[in-house]
C-alpha cells in the first residue's frame, strides 16, 4: 500500500508541473517563476492576462477532458474485464458527436446547447448499445462489437452532415477536429460540474467493482445487483464522454490508454486505480496539448492529432499482446 501511495505521491507532483509547463511554454514564454507569481498575486501584467485569458482556462480544459474520457474508459474496462473497452470502441463518443453535429446545424447560434446535445447523444447511444448487447445479461464481446456497428453507422451520419450543412457547422472546427484551441472559461464551466460529480462518485463505488471484477456470480452471491449496478456505470461513463465531447469534439484512446497504464503502474484495485488514472490523464492531456501548441509554431497541431499519433499504435500494441476476454 505504501508503494501505491508513493507512487500516486509522485505522479501529483509530476502532474502539477505539467499544469505550469503547459502554461508557461507557448508563442511568448513565461518563466516558470512569474507563472507562479501571477497565480499566486494579483499584480496586474500582460502575463496575468496572457495567463487567465488564454493558457489557464485551456489547460484546465485538457485536464478536465483527460479526467472525464479515463474516467469512463476505466469505468468501462472494469464492467467489460476488457482492456480494449473505451467510449471510443464502444461507439459513445460517436453518439455524442453526432447529436452535436445535429444541434449544431439546428441551433447554430446557440453553442451553449452543444454541451446537452453532447450529453444526450452519448446517454441515448448507450441505451442503444447496452439494449443490442443485452439478452440474459451483458455480453461484454456482444457490447465493444454492436459499438463498432454504431461507430459506423454514426460516422456515416456525420459525413452526410459535414456535406450537406458544411455552412453550418464552419465555426465549429474545434468540435469538427478535436482541437482545444479557443478554449475559454466558458468550456470549463461547461464540462467541470460533470468532472466533480464523476469524481464524487467514484469516491463511492471502488469496492463494489473491485467485487464486480471477480465475475457476476461472486458479484451477486455478495449481494450486488448486477445488472443494474453495470447499467449505472454505463450511463455514468457515457455522461463523462459526452461532456468531453462537448468541449472538445472527438478525441480518440484517451480512456484506452490512461487506465491501462495506470494498471501497469499501480495494480487493479480501484481504490488507487481511481486517482492514478485521474492524475495520469492530467499529464497526458496537458503534454499533448503543450506539444500541439508549439510542435508548428505559430500555428497550432489539434491535440485529437497528437493523441493519435500515440493512442494507434499503443492500441495496436494491445490487440498483439493482450488476452482479448480480459
Amino acid at each position: 500500500m505504501l508503494k501505491k501511495i508513493l507512487i500516486i505521491t509522485g505522479l501529483i507532483l509530476v502532474g502539477l508541473f505539467c499544469i505550469i509547463l503547459s502554461i508557461s511554454i507557448g508563442v511568448m514564454q513565461i518563466p516558470f517563476q512569474e507563472v507562479l507569481k501571477v497565480l499566486f498575486t494579483n499584480e496586474e501584467s500582460i502575463h496575468r492576462i496572457i495567463v487567465f485569458d488564454l493558457r489557464l482556462p485551456r489547460t484546465l480544459v485538457a485536464t478536465l477532458v483527460g479526467i472525464c474520457l479515463s474516467l469512463s474508459g476505466c469505468i468501462l474496462q472494469g464492467v467489460m474485464r476488457n482492456t480494449l473497452a473505451s467510449p471510443t470502441t464502444i461507439g459513445v463518443t460517436s453518439g455524442a458527436s453526432f447529436v452535436g453535429y445535429v444541434t449544431l446545424v439546428i441551433f447554430p447560434d446557440l453553442y451553449y446547447l452543444l454541451t446537452i446535445g453532447s450529453v444526450i447523444g452519448a446517454f441515448f447511444t448507450t441505451i442503444i448499445i447496452y439494449s443490442l448487447a443485452f439478452s440474459k445479461g451483458v455480453s461484454p464481446v456482444r457490447m465493444i462489437l454492436s459499438g463498432l456497428a454504431v461507430t459506423a453507422l454514426f460516422g456515416a451520419f456525420n459525413d452526410v452532415i459535414k456535406v450537406f450543412f458544411s455552412e453550418r457547422i464552419v465555426n465549429a472546427q474545434s468540435f469538427i477536429i478535436g482541437s482545444l484551441n479557443g478554449t475559454t472559461w466558458e468550456q470549463f464551466f461547461m464540462i467541470f460540474p460533470f468532472a466533480l460529480v464523476g469524481v464524487i462518485i467514484c469516491c463511492f463505488i471502488p469496492n463494489k467493482l473491485n467485487i464486480l471484477m471477480l465475475g457476476d456470480e461472486i458479484a451477486y452471491s455478495l449481494g450486488i445487483n448486477v445488472e443494474r449496478f453495470k447499467l449505472f456505470l454505463i450511463v455514468m461513463a457515457s455522461l463523462l464522454s459526452g461532456a468531453a465531447v462537448a468541449v472538445a469534439g472527438l478525441i480518440s484512446f484517451v480512456g484506452l490508454i490512461i487506465p491501462h497504464i495506470a494498471r501497469l503502474l499501480i495494480g487493479s484495485d480501484y481504490k488507487y486505480l481511481f486517482p492514478a488514472t485521474i492524475i495520469l490523464s492530467t499529464i497526458f492531456m496537458t503534454i499533448c496539448d503543450t506539444i500541439g501548441r508549439i510542435i508548428i509554431m505559430p500555428a497550432e497541431m489539434p491535440v485529437s492529432v497528437i493523441i493519435s499519433f500515440i493512442g494507434a499504435p499503443f492500441f495496436l500494441y494491445l490487440l498483439r499482446t493482450r488476452d482479448m476476454t480480459k
